[in-house]
């Protein structure tokens, strides 16, 4: 494998402030909106918006395969088979759990070398709705373990190619694809224009809701829309889960074991176990403000098991933990284990020694409003986590049922919350400049989508080809 390449941004400070990971070394507060977009148009000269169309593979190209297994080794060894299970079943879904493939990929690409909070695996799966904690429904990123400051064009670029992919696995033409991928840019073109001419709190408080995502579906789609957020929104999440993950045996309530997707791993069942959660709970308590701390006091925790979430994240130490109130009101909380980011090798180390911190101050910085239990700790074995709920009100798009029309709708909502994600998170004037009115940059993100989708569809192959030679084990899940 060569040297991974590393994107230098901006000039680092000379003494790092402390703070939120925000990339806000750009923030020339010395100049005008007119300045920065006039500097944003200037970069022109240097990287032509044209310019961002090409994909072609480097011949010094690291092996993807190489680039996955790195992983392996920190991931518990059972489960690396169920990851390279899923990413079997499609060069889309091997694409959802490649997301340092591509990392390396992009960082060969041009880049303007303007900062943002990125998110860092901007598929569009890894969008939906939530539940903000007052009880409204937002549309909106809802990833974040890779989050990292990094080039703008990295998010969207691969955001526009995954439109693609999922095109290709929905039975789609390239066309369709395509067309969803300009849609996407040309949206993130349009908002980004607009949120750098906001004031500072009208940016800040901007959000895209339920309804805004309702309004701009067909008529029959709209209707389902509404219907899913009116079910997601009619109980909370807890009581749904609670009857599916979780009973009462010999009068102790305890998480359903249902291997290999949900266990009690050994440590689980030692008499030292209670007494293990007790003291990660203490830890993870301070990392949250008083009025959340008052909240969680009124639960205690029960149990705690490993589920298996996602495509890429298969592997991690991901556990579920079950607490209930005097009531016996239940609630879940997710900690999942924070690595560092796969943009690290190539735009440098995260502020934040700790990942699970990276994470939450990532997530914080971007999201109109964030998990009301969202906050991180450091396991005594030393494995960092970053906790939220398990899931609340949680809306995923049902992609496989995506048909011409909607694809693209999906696309114009996604740019629309990643514009509004950069723009809360950095000063985003030279990057409106920069990208302009015309649809040069759109038409170069359509052309860049599909020929990404081939090299990952090339990728995907190879996986396959792997397994096949049993350089790689594969099994698939449920």
């Amino acid at each position: 494998m060569t040297k991974p390449t590393k994107i230098r941004l901006v000039p680092p400070p000379k003494e790092a402030p402390a703070g939120p990971a925000s990339p806000k070394a750009t923030a020339s507060h010395d100049r005008s909106v007119d300045e920065r977009v006039e500097a944003g148009k200037a970069l022109r000269a240097t990287i032509s918006r044209s310019a961002h169309a090409a994909w072609k593979r480097p011949a010094n190209r690291p092996d993807p395969i190489a680039l996955l297994q790195a992983s392996d080794e920190e991931r518990l060894p059972e489960l690396v088979p169920i990851r390279y299970g899923r990413m079997l079943q499609s060069p889309f879904a091997f694409y959802r759990g490649a997301a340092a493939v591509m990392a390396s990929d992009l960082a060969q690409t041009p880049n303007t070398g303007i900062p943002v909070q990125a998110c860092g695996d901007c598929h569009l799966v890894n969008f939906g709705g939530f539940a903000t904690p007052e009880r409204n429904v937002l549309f909106d990123i809802n990833d974040f373990d890779e989050t990292l400051p990094a080039p703008w064009e990295w998010d969207l670029k691969r955001l526009a190619a995954s439109f693609v992919l999922a095109s290709r696995s929905n039975g789609l033409p390239d066309k369709v694809g395509r067309e969803a991928a300009v849609a996407t840019a040309r949206s993130y073109r349009r908002r980004l224009r607009e949120f750098a001419r906001m004031a500072p709190l009208d940016l800040w408080y901007a959000r895209v809701t339920a309804e805004d995502i309702a309004q701009l579906m067909p008529a029959t789609t709209r209707t389902r829309v509404r219907a899913r957020v009116e079910k997601a929104m009619s109980g909370s999440s807890a009581e749904f889960d609670f009857p599916r993950l979780a009973g009462v045996v010999g009068g102790r309530t305890t998480i359903r074991d249902a291997p290999p997707l949900i266990f009690h791993p050994d440590v689980a069942r030692t008499p030292d176990f209670t007494k293990t959660l007790d003291e990660v709970f203490a830890t993870y308590h301070d990392t949250l403000s008083d009025d959340r701390r008052v909240l969680l006091d009124r639960y205690r925790v029960v149990d705690a098991a490993i589920k298996v979430v996602g495509v890429g994240s298969v592997g991690r130490r991901c556990w579920i933990a079950l607490l209930m109130s005097a009531a016996n009101d239940p609630l879940f909380l997710q900690f999942k284990e924070a690595v560092p980011s796969v943009l690290e090798p190539y735009a440098g180390a995260s502020r934040y020694a700790h990942h699970g911190q990276r994470v939450v101050a990532g997530q914080r910085l971007t999201q109109p409003a964030s998990d009301l239990f969202l906050g991180w700790v450091t396991a005594p074995n030393g494995r960092q986590f970053y906790v939220r709920q398990l899931r609340d009100a949680k809306i995923k798009p049902l992609v496989e049922t995506f048909d011409e029309e909607v694809m693209v709708l999906y696309g114009r909502i996604c740019g629309w919350s990643l514009a509004r994600a950069h723009a809360k998170s950095a000063e985003v004037s030279g990057i409106a400049g920069y990208l302009g009115s015309s649809d040069q940059f759109d038409e170069a993100m359509g052309d860049f989508a599909v020929a990404y989708a081939d090299q990952a569809e090339r990728d995907h192959a190879a996986l396959k080809a792997a397994v096949r030679k049993g350089t790689v084990t594969a099994t698939m899940d449920a």
